[in-house]
C-alpha cells in the first residue's frame, strides 16, 4: 500500500468536502487516529473512543450521505483495510504512549509524501515581514520553539504566546509594519482565544498557516492553509511530537525561500564562537 493510499488517508478524503459540526470533527478525528481499528467498532465503542453520544455518531453517519452507522461501517470495511497487528498489547502504559507517538510520526510522514502544501507554506512565511507566530497554552512552547530558531534566519519575527487584550493589538501593529502572514500552532484543548484571534487576523488581511492536530480542529475555518500532526493521548497530558517535528519541517521550508538564510546562520555561528556562548 501507498503512503498516500493508507487507511489513515482513505478515511480522510471521506470526511472531506462535508461541513461539520464541533462534535462530528472530534469523531473524525478519533477515526483517522485509529483508522486500522474503526470499520471494526460499534457505535457505542466509536462514541467511547471520541468521547461523544452514541446518537452524535449516528448523526455522523447521515451528515456523511449513510443510512446510518451500520452502513458507514459497511463501507469502511470495503475502502479501509484490516491492517497487521503489532502486538501492542505486549507493551505497558508507557511504551503504549511511545508507540502512538511513533505512529502519529509515520502518519506526518504519509502526508509529507506530497511536498507542496508545505513548500507553499514554506514562500508564505517568508515573504511576511514581519512574521507573527502564535500559540497559547499548550501551543505556547511550539510557537516559542519555531520562532526562536526562525529569528535566526527571518529578519522579523515576532512571537505572540501570551494571550490578553494586547494580542489582536500586536498583531494591527504587525499589519501595519507589513506582516503579510501569520503562523499559528493550535493544539487541544483549543483556546476560544486562539479562534477570535485567527479571526481577527483573517479580518487583518493576514494569509493565516496552522500547524493543528487535526484538518477537523475549530481553528480550521479561520486557516488560509492548515498542516495537520497529530497528538498523543496516551498520558495524563497531550504530547506533541508531530506537531513539533512539522514546526522544524516547516523551518527548513522557510530557509529555502529566504535567500540569506546560510549567510545569517553562518553569521550566528561566528558570533557565537567569538562570544564562546556555546560549551565545546
Amino acid at each position: 500500500m501507498s503512503a498516500s493510499d493508507s487507511p489513515a488517508n482513505r478515511l480522510q478524503a471521506l470526511f472531506e468536502g462535508h461541513r461539520l459540526t464541533p462534535t462530528q470533527r472530534r469523531i473524525a478525528h478519533s477515526m483517522v487516529r485509529r483508522a486500522a481499528d474503526v470499520p471494526f467498532l460499534s457505535s457505542v465503542e466509536l462514541a467511547e473512543l471520541a468521547g461523544v453520544s452514541q446518537p452524535s455518531v449516528t448523526r455522523f453517519a447521515v451528515a456523511l450521505g449513510f443510512d446510518g452507522y451500520p452502513a458507514l461501517r459497511r463501507h469502511l470495511r470495503e475502502v479501509v483495510p484490516a491492517e497487521p497487528a503489532t502486538g501492542a498489547g505486549a507493551y505497558n502504559e508507557y511504551q503504549q504512549a511511545v508507540e502512538a507517538e511513533i505512529e502519529n510520526l509515520r502518519h506526518l510522514a504519509e502526508l509529507l509524501a506530497d511536498p507542496r502544501p508545505v513548500r507553499r507554506a514554506g514562500r508564505v512565511l517568508a515573504a511576511s515581514r514581519p512574521l507573527p507566530v502564535l500559540g497559547l497554552r499548550a501551543a505556547a512552547s511550539q510557537a516559542y520553539g519555531f520562532a526562536y530558531f526562525a529569528a535566526k534566519v527571518h529578519p522579523d519575527v515576532r512571537l505572540l504566546h501570551e494571550g490578553g487584550t494586547m494580542i489582536q493589538d500586536r498583531i494591527d501593529g504587525a499589519v501595519r509594519a507589513g506582516a503579510t502572514a501569520l503562523l499559528c500552532f493550535a493544539l487541544p484543548r483549543h483556546p476560544r482565544e486562539v479562534v477570535d484571534t485567527l479571526a481577527h487576523a483573517k479580518d487583518a488581511g493576514l494569509t493565516v498557516v496552522t500547524v493543528a492536530d487535526s484538518a477537523f480542529a475549530p481553528v480550521a475555518k479561520y486557516s488560509d492553509l492548515l498542516l495537520p500532526a497529530a497528538v498523543g493521548t496516551g498520558l495524563a497530558f497531550d504530547t506533541a511530537c508531530a506537531p513539533m517535528l512539522l514546526g522544524r519541517v516547516l523551518l527548513e521550508a522557510l530557509c529555502d525561500d529566504l535567500p540569506d538564510a546560510q549567510a545569517r546562520l553562518e553569521e550566528f555561528d561566528a558570533k557565537a564562537a567569538a562570544r564562546g556562548l556555546f560549551v565545546e
